[in-house]
């Protein structure tokens, strides 16, 4: 204990003697002299407060608005896959996926690569139509000249619109929904509901990409079965025929310049 005592008493007096040496040394001479005091032009850095109140609603008009903002948030949340649905994305990306398997090409191009054709043609397309949405319904809601529901209704008829003319020779799907939905025969365009129009439309262009996709196939699957019989006559049976009907479903894609026909039949199946 003693020894414990002389170590600590010895180790507080070394650490007095060390401050003392400090607080006596004094800086080099041609230091420049510094001061600890803060300059009165400098301004502290001033953080905001946050503050969180949660009331309850005093009027129905709250409640409301509460609704429409929760909508709101909804409406953008699933926005991308909406203009997904009611445009010819669809369509093109459907096809585009065929022809890509038609050609028995596994990783070139890639999905990713795909939907970007897919999406720039159908923003070629539908630029015209988010133009009039653009002008009609944004424009005037931003300069405060019309409120939310008529900037709704007025971008809502351009894309109506839209639909019933890819629609204009096969309302199949629309009177199949109004059967369902038990409403009366629709005697104008205007009579067809929002949410009746836009599954029939969905369905409508599943049919057309997948009638697109068969075409494309049949004169592959001819170049495929050509192969495969000549493979089989040859008696190489354990040779894929896939790896030998490739670089010719290549050669007369190329030689038919197919992506831009491929294009161009695209278009005009959406532009009439």
């Amino acid at each position: 204990m003693k020894t414990s005592k002389r170590l600590a008493l010895a180790l507080i007096l070394f650490f007095l003697s060390l401050g003392a040496v400090f607080a006596q040394s004094t800086f080099p001479s041609g230091s420049t002299q510094g001061t600890t005091e803060q300059n009165e032009t400098m301004r502290p850095v001033q953080i905001p407060n946050v503050a969180i109140q949660i009331t309850e609603p005093q009027s129905g008009q709250e409640v409301a608005f509460s609704v429409r903002l929760l909508l709101l948030l909804t409406v953008l949340t699933l926005a991308p896959s909406i203009l997904i649905l009611v445009t010819c994305f669809l369509r093109f990306s459907i096809v585009l996926d065929f022809i890509k398997r038609a050609l028995s090409l596994q990783q070139v191009p890639p999905t990713s690569v795909l939907n970007g054709i897919a999406f720039f043609m159908t923003l070629f397309i539908m630029w015209p139509t988010f133009t009039t949405m653009y002008n009609n319904s944004f424009k005037p809601l931003s300069d405060g000249q019309i409120g939310i529901e008529q900037a709704y209704k007025e971008a809502e008829a351009p894309i109506r619109e839209f639909m019933f003319t890819q629609m204009s020779d096969d309302t199949t799907y629309i009177k199949l929904f109004m059967n369902m939905s038990n409403l009366d025969k629709p005697e104008t365009p205007a009579d067809v509901p929002t949410y009746v129009l836009v599954p029939s439309y969905i369905l409508h262009e599943l049919t057309v990409a997948f009638k697109i996709g068969v075409l494309l196939y049949i004169p592959f699957i001819v170049i495929d079965m050509v192969v495969a019989s000549i493979l089989m006559a040859m008696g190489m049976m354990m040779l894929p025929p896939v790896q030998i009907s490739m670089p010719f479903k290549l050669i007369l894609f190329v030689l038919v310049d197919g992506w831009g026909l491929l294009t161009n039949q695209l278009f005009i199946s959406v532009i009439r």
